[in-house]
């Protein structure tokens, strides 16, 4: 059997810190270490361990030859197999399944972000994601981990975050000039539905639900291609729709507030690792 040189991780994890942050200075930081230490390890990786140059260097500007790309690839693979062998020695506990429901409102906007950490993190564990309204989530007790909207008052659970239900319609729509509102909304079951079609009806405002679905994608498409107003929370209006309201002769808006349920039953320290995610995810 051929004897190869080993190639220490350390080099790897600085060599791939390089490659993702733009450079040497960058990365120096992220692995806490000195420019001129950084550039040591890589002379060393280049010299030592691979016998070839995985830098193409033009001043102060560098791009990976092609096998520094190779490297890459084969780096990222050896340090993700790295980190699953440290988690499962040093938290054995951290295996297993977790089952958490969501309506889609949060998947995209909060939950990637979670998703992404936590699988780096705990590869070992899988992860059930159940999308369903509010509504038909508290009715299930087979989830670890629930996040629902309640209106004010009715919290229950952890209060992960509030915020303002608002208005919204496509840029340049006007569709609240119509004197028949067409609106997009989620379900009957959706209580911020409610609060909608109660302030237009306080407000004699003629109005139809001329879209509906349990998908806030759907929603906003309908909302995107100009053909209805919707009215969600603040945080989910995407940046093609226009905030609008009293100014254009819609009622005011109450808040709403997400919370997160744990499932006493089923507690472990994996569904209470990825509960704290989340609660730090809705922070912001």
């Amino acid at each position: 059997m051929a004897n190869y040189p080993s190639i220490d991780s350390e080099l790897l994890r600085t060599f791939v810190a390089i490659a993702d942050h733009g450079g040497f200075t960058r990365a120096a930081e992220m692995v806490n270490r000195t420019q001129s230490a950084v550039s040591m390890q890589m002379k060393r990786l280049e010299e030592d361990v691979m016998q070839r140059p995985l830098f193409l260097r033009e001043g102060r500007q560098f791009s990976l030859t092609a096998e520094g790309q190779l490297l890459l690839s084969y780096a990222r693979r050896i340090l993700k197999l790295h980190a699953e062998v440290m988690n499962s020695m040093r938290e054995p506990d951290m295996v297993g399944t977790v089952r958490i429901g969501t309506p889609d409102d949060y998947v995209m906007r909060f939950m990637q972000g979670v998703l992404v950490r936590f699988a780096d993190a705990y590869p070992l564990v899988q992860v059930e994601l159940h999308c369903e309204p509010s509504f038909q989530l508290l009715q299930r007790q087979d989830l670890d981990l629930t996040i629902v909207t309640r209106e004010p008052g009715t919290e229950i659970g952890q209060l992960l975050r509030q915020e303002r239900l608002v208005w919204a319609q496509a840029r340049g729509s006007n569709l609240h000039t119509r004197s028949t509102l067409p609106l997009a909304m989620f379900n009957s079951h959706c209580f911020c539905r409610s609060w909608a079609c109660n302030g237009l009806d306080a407000m004699a405002r003629e109005y139809r639900i001329a879209y509906t679905s349990p998908s806030l994608s759907a929603i906003m498409a309908a909302v995107s291609a100009g053909l209805a107003i919707t009215a969600q929370l603040q945080s989910l209006i995407t940046a093609d729709l226009e905030i609008i309201g009293e100014a254009q002769g819609l009622p005011g808006m109450p808040m709403a507030s997400i919370v997160l349920l744990r499932n006493g039953s089923t507690q472990s320290q994996v569904t209470e690792t990825l509960a704290e995610q989340i609660v730090e995810s809705f922070r912001f």
